[in-house]
């Protein structure tokens, strides 16, 4: 007997931060997209509970055991399909796909609200995302526009047909940014201005203009990643491109496939717009 679920991998292009004292209200607001790759976490009949990750550590796994306080034995499995620490939100796709199949697994009765909230708790509690679990909840280009867990924030979903680049020059350890007062500031002010600027128009091309300029405005971008946003940009046939947030990362959109595959990028990913999110198998 075994279930899987998967919950895309989900990119930030701005934000701003939404703290409260009340953790399921603790977020962000923002904008950011989701990938057909992500977290599938398998969970199966065993005589004692083990666990199996294929790539990082056990750490997110063990934050959702003991939120849910389980005791039960099976083996959970998860796939992580994206580089960690990077940008991809793959920490909330890890807590939020582990706590959909073990509600399936064990019957627990629970909403997929509620297996949201106890996901988006892990991430607060670990420091490691404010908004990547609401956000994977949604489809294609997902709008924040109420911080806080599933069932207490709010967002807007925006499917197109379109292809996406990235590459990664390695992690940004994300709780040393949004603890960090002077970037909580920084970000804040930011992503403030261009929320407020994407809600009256939220198009594509105004999606990938405002994640630029935001980029710019917090000062995160490491030299690799400004050099390959130039790059992606001098291409006509590229619409636009970013850092990922907060990760050492550029991604940059098309509408043809073709226009990546002609660039000279070597360990360049390519993938599509998620236009379906989670999936249960």
């Amino acid at each position: 007997m075994s279930n899987s679920v998967f919950v895309p991998g989900h990119v930030t292009g701005f934000f701003n931060i939404e703290n409260h004292e009340i953790s399921l209200k603790n977020g962000s607001c923002g904008a950011g997209f989701l990938l057909s790759k992500g977290v599938k976490t398998t969970i199966s009949t065993a005589d004692k509970l083990t666990i199996e990750v294929n790539q990082g550590d056990d750490t997110v796994i063990n934050e959702v055991l003991d939120i849910l306080e389980v005791d039960a034995d099976f083996k959970i499995t998860q796939d992580i399909s994206l580089p960690i620490g990077a940008g991809f939100g793959t920490s909330a796709a890890s807590a939020l796909s582990l706590s959909l199949a073990i509600n399936e697994f064990l019957d627990l009765g629970y909403s997929k609200e509620l297996c949201g909230q106890i996901a988006h708790r892990a991430e607060i509690n670990l420091g490691s995302g404010l908004g990547d679990v609401i956000a994977q909840t949604g489809r294609g280009l997902v709008l924040r526009t109420h911080p806080g867990a599933p069932g207490i924030g709010e967002i807007k979903s925006f499917e197109h047909d379109v292809y996406i680049a990235y590459k990664t020059f390695g992690e940004i350890e994300t709780s040393d940014i949004i603890n960090d007062n002077h970037f909580k500031r920084v970000i804040s002010d930011a992503g403030l201005k261009y929320l407020e600027l994407f809600q009256r128009e939220p198009t594509l091309e105004n999606f990938l203009s405002f994640s630029n300029r935001f980029s710019h405005d917090v000062n995160l971008m490491s030299g690799e990643v400004e050099d390959l946003i130039d790059y992606f940009n001098s291409s006509s046939n590229i619409l636009g491109s970013s850092m990922a947030m907060l990760g050492n990362t550029a991604f940059a959109f098309a509408y043809d496939e073709e226009a990546f595959k002609k660039l000279d990028i070597k360990d360049l990913h390519i993938d599509k717009l998620n236009n379906i999110g989670i999936v249960y198998d």
